[in-house]
């Protein structure tokens, strides 16, 4: 390891490394069975976010507003977990950590790129579920299919813009200190740090996209649940409040299970020495359970989709006879 981090000369006025060295967990006995783990996540993963993209799709019931952003959201889902675990399995189960300079930075822009989207959409979701609630004379009037487009062609437009920005921005490094990453993928942090010369503008940029597509959107998705509670008090039944939380649960349940790990992992970060080998499992883990999760929680639990899977299963049971 350490011919590794002395690879690269600091007295070289510009180094741009053909490769980098992925470390991964440090020291940390069986840790194979993790990735094997991730595994299982991933095919569970692909399985049941196709499936949602599937039912939603071929199914014209499900053309409406919020479906088309939970299908965004599957979109999003699949995606980080196909830049992500598929690659980490490569790396770690078959002995392959050494990857190449620009497909290290193609690994950095798909990663954080779908894993913000699966953030943004689940704030559209909240945006949604706010207007069914507290707005609910004027919901079809606001949440058209025409405005949920827009909505996710802007969450997808700057989305990209800043992640563009964010990776390019590692080009004008001169990764000199070393070439090991530590981490378990081509995080942006570890690689930034890297860096002899100035890197005061990814740094600034990791915080700038922290904020926009983390931090934000969790205090945009509180702040519509607290106008939701409000709006709820105000509802003189217990019957329509439990039928409006029951609407709400399966979202905040996901927003649970994404915002809360990563933020805990960055707030943890930033307050003391996180050690390496826990940081590599709280965001692991908060990149790879989410994306399995949501298509279970969030969609194959609801009635539609139930009575939609029970038709499709009878009617290819029939024909099979």
């Amino acid at each position: 390891m350490n011919s590794l981090n002395s690879t690269l000369s600091p007295n070289t006025t510009f180094v741009r490394p053909p490769f980098f060295f992925i470390n991964g967990f440090y020291d940390i006995p069986h840790a194979k069975y993790y990735y094997v783990f991730l595994c299982f996540v991933f095919m569970v993963t692909v399985l049941g976010n196709s499936f949602v993209m599937f039912i939603i799709y071929t199914e014209r019931s499900f053309h409406t507003p919020k479906y088309m952003a939970i299908f965004n959201l599957a979109i999003a889902d699949l995606g980080e977990s196909t830049a992500l675990i598929p690659n980490l399995i490569a790396t770690f189960l078959f002995d392959s950590q050494y990857i190449s300079y620009d497909a290290c930075l193609a690994n950095m822009f798909f990663v954080f790129f779908f894993s913000r989207l699966q953030a943004l959409s689940l704030t559209v979701l909240a945006y949604d579920r706010f207007v069914a609630i507290c707005l609910p004379l004027r919901y079809h009037a606001i949440i058209t299919m025409q405005a949920m487009a827009v909505m996710l062609t802007v969450v997808w437009a700057c989305d990209s813009f800043v992640l563009i920005l964010m990776v390019s921005l590692i080009t004008r490094l001169s990764i000199c200190k070393s070439i090991v990453v530590q981490s378990y993928f081509c995080d942006h942090g570890p690689i930034y740090r890297l860096a002899c010369n100035d890197n005061l503008a990814n740094s600034i940029m990791a915080k700038v996209s922290a904020s926009l597509f983390l931090y934000l959107p969790f205090i945009l998705t509180v702040l519509s649940y607290v106008f939701i509670a409000f709006a709820l008090f105000k509802v003189a039944s217990w019957e329509g409040r439990l039928k409006a939380i029951k609407t709400c649960s399966a979202h905040l349940i996901l927003v649970a299970l994404y915002f809360l790990p990563l933020i805990g992992t960055y707030i943890a970060a930033l307050t003391f020495t996180l050690q390496p080998n826990a940081r590599i499992i709280g965001t692991s883990l908060a990149y790879a359970i989410p994306p399995m999760m949501n298509p279970i929680i969030y969609v194959l639990s609801t009635e539609e989709v139930k009575e939609f899977s029970k038709q499709l299963f009878k009617r290819k049971k029939n024909n099979h006879k």
